[in-house]
């Protein structure tokens, strides 16, 4: 037997190949399949099974992709019309060489959400490990919030998955879960990406409650953000997305080429360090460094608009075009050859925003000074620490709540480390917001420099 986990970094995705003889199957396959593939050749298995344990919100899977490569058969919970795979119910069994994989229905996260349950035949019918796809994490739990007008009901679902279903199996059984910290599925989860049912029971939070009740409240009160563009993967992964047989190779443009893509309404995607792109920018740039494009592009991107990439090397391109790809996000006509050097020995405008050290920042909050420290990080983080004085709008709900600033007022873009921040000065600018600087460092080094900070 070999089981091998593939990690998808940003979205804190995490998929699985496992086999046994000469078979083997995948778990919640990610839409680049390629690495799956490579995989089995190398194990010298065909892989015969694809079991998608619930429709993906924050990934495009790659089941159907990966089932016209290898002949393998989809799989996923019958309590949702795929237009694709074969329905499962609690109690299916597959067998993958000397493997028994059985299916448990696990719903609460959403109405189809399955696990699978793994038994090596050779050595007794106890559980050897499980698949629980966001119903279980490492440290926390599935969100809930999917289903608003059921929101107790659903809660209950899960709690009934968990503890009368998967932790019956058994303390000694090994988890795997479909995301691991970072991910924006749960807040809590801790960084290893293994553990045992028998270590959750003990030490996952979620799992301490008293009692029912307390477990359906602690869920009926989170209020996890939902970007944009999960209603388009449910779309995609419901009904099937785009086929992909490689990743796009987006070809290098010259500052003309660029200019005429933003001008017919691409959007340039500065994928620059927060520091770089307040030194300089292309007016109308929007900034999400590279590696922060899994957790906020799917805020401001749009699926029926170009996207142009400003790079700071040819690695930040490679990666973003896996992230997009990744989120469904195709439609990648290319990139700044040469970086924004080439732009400005062209000639043409770049435009820039200041930066302010949080200790004259916090001075201008406490003078008569009229500035605006606009503060976008989540709620959950504003609720246990912030700045006297600021102001808070969740950076993915910054487009749509711009009336609520006085554009004739300054305004500090602010947030943790200065990462998000930037991304929020650049929409601001985009906007028409004259006035505006971005406090590097923000929260982090406030804390540094002993600043006043207000909690609860």
């Amino acid at each position: 037997m070999f089981l091998e986990t593939i990690k998808s970094p940003g979205l804190a995705h995490l998929s699985y190949v496992l086999g046994a003889d000469d078979e083997a199957a995948v778990i919640d396959p990610r839409r680049d399949w390629q690495v799956y593939a490579d995989i089995a050749a190398r194990e010298g298995v065909r892989i015969t099974h694809i079991f998608e344990t619930h429709r993906n919100e924050d990934y495009v899977i790659g089941s159907r992709d990966l089932a016209r490569a290898t002949g393998a058969t989809i799989h996923h919970g019958h309590a949702l019309d795929f237009a694709y795979g074969e329905p499962v119910r609690e109690g299916d069994h597959f067998t993958v060489g000397s493997l028994d994989l059985a299916v448990l229905e696990t719903p609460g996260h959403t109405d189809e959400s399955i696990s699978v349950v793994i038994r090596d035949r050779e050595f007794g019918d106890t559980p050897v490990a499980v698949f629980t796809g966001d119903a279980l994490f490492i440290g926390d739990v599935g969100r809930t919030d999917f289903y608003p007008d059921r929101a107790r009901e659903v809660a209950g679902l899960l709690h009934d998955s968990i503890f009368d279903k998967l932790l019956p199996l058994g303390d000694q059984t090994i988890l795997y879960p479909a995301h691991g910290a970072g991910s924006v599925c749960g807040d809590g989860m801790a960084s290893r990406e293994f553990s045992t049912l028998g270590h959750e029971r003990r030490h996952n939070p979620a799992l301490q409650k008293e009692s029912r009740e307390a477990f359906i409240d602690m869920k009926v009160a989170e209020k996890p953000e939902q970007p944009p563009y999960f209603a388009k993967m449910e779309q995609y992964n419901q009904h099937g997305a785009p086929p992909l047989a490689h990743l796009p190779a987006p070809p290098p443009l010259r500052p003309a080429a660029i200019e005429q893509a933003r001008d017919a309404g691409a959007i340039l995607l500065d994928l620059r360090s927060p520091e770089a792109f307040a030194g300089a920018f292309i007016p109308g740039s929007l900034a999400i460094p590279a590696d922060m494009l899994p957790g906020y592009g799917g805020f401001f991107l749009a699926f029926d608009r170009d996207i142009v990439l400003i790079p700071e090397s040819r690695a930040d391109v490679d990666q973003a075009v896996r992230h997009l790809v990744r989120m469904g996000f195709d439609r990648i006509a290319g990139y700044l050859d040469g970086g924004l050097h080439t732009w400005e020995v062209s000639g043409r405008t770049y435009d820039r925003i200041a930066a302010i050290h949080a200790r004259p920042m916090v001075e201008r909050l406490r003078s008569d000074e009229p500035v605006t420290l606009l503060d976008v990080r989540k709620p959950t983080e504003w609720e246990q620490a912030r700045l006297q004085g600021a102001t808070h709008i969740f950076l993915g709900d910054l487009p749509d709540r711009l009336h609520e600033l006085d554009r004739e007022r300054p305004v500090i873009t602010f947030c943790g480390s200065g990462r998000r921040a930037i991304i929020a000065a650049a929409i601001l600018k985009d906007h028409g917001f004259a006035q505006v600087e971005n406090g590097l460092g923000s929260m982090s080094a406030c804390k540094s420099i002993g600043c006043q900070i207000a909690r609860g």
